[in-house]
């Protein structure tokens, strides 16, 4: 079994703590996981500081602002017309169903929750549980590229392994704990970035002693 938790440790060690997700409220913080998809973080901050700027970052007034208005605000993340659909898709679920009220959501029984977000078009499995562990403190882990990489290059799972399989993989492994979900995929993000890339650079990489010998 993968000791995932002397992997934590390592990166925990070698990066320190990433304080993920930036963000002053929960809906920032959705906002955010929408509008983060094929972004840089950079980019987004541009896209929601001009929310910001105009009074446009609540549910409610996204929800009646035009399609094209909203894309204009959030141009600087990229793929700005799909995002704006996914986003006022997101906002106009949030508001009608519940009211925009985030406690209303985190009411809502986990697994349901996700369902119900997974339902929304244009919210994908990563997203979902972006929101889930960012913005509402669901113990989900979250689960991207840079996770696949690592996971396949130490032959903990198999290159044909879906987005479901390397969640419950890590999941069934370490505490259900929401910090610990929270910092490991941050740090795992930031291994795979500087060192778990298209093409690895294991040499200097924090993980060299976990690679299967």
């Amino acid at each position: 079994m993968a000791d995932l938790p002397t992997y934590y440790r390592d990166l925990l060690r070698h990066y320190g703590p990433q304080e993920w997700w930036p963000g002053e409220t929960p809906f920032e913080v959705m906002v955010g996981a929408i509008l983060t998809q094929n972004a840089a973080w950079k980019n987004v901050e541009k896209a929601i500081a001009t929310l910001k700027a105009y009074g446009l970052l609540d549910p409610h007034k996204i929800h009646e602002l035009d399609q094209d208005t909203l894309a204009l605000a959030i141009k600087p993340a990229g793929y700005f017309n799909v995002k704006a659909k996914r986003l006022k898709s997101f906002v106009e679920w949030f508001v009608t169903k519940h009211g925009a009220d985030v406690k209303s959501l985190r009411r809502i029984p986990p697994d349901r929750l996700r369902e119900d977000l997974l339902s929304v078009k244009g919210i994908g499995p990563e997203t979902a549980d972006s929101i889930l562990l960012y913005a509402l403190d669901v113990p989900t882990f979250v689960v991207d590229a840079y996770t696949y990489r690592v996971l396949t290059r130490h032959g903990l799972i198999g290159e044909e392994a879906t987005y479901d399989d390397m969640k419950e993989f890590l999941e069934k492994r370490l505490p259900r704990d929401i910090p610990l979900f929270n910092e490991f995929h941050a740090l795992i993000v930031a291994v795979g970035k500087q060192f778990c890339r298209t093409k690895a650079r294991c040499e200097e990489c924090p993980l060299k002693s976990h690679l299967p010998r």
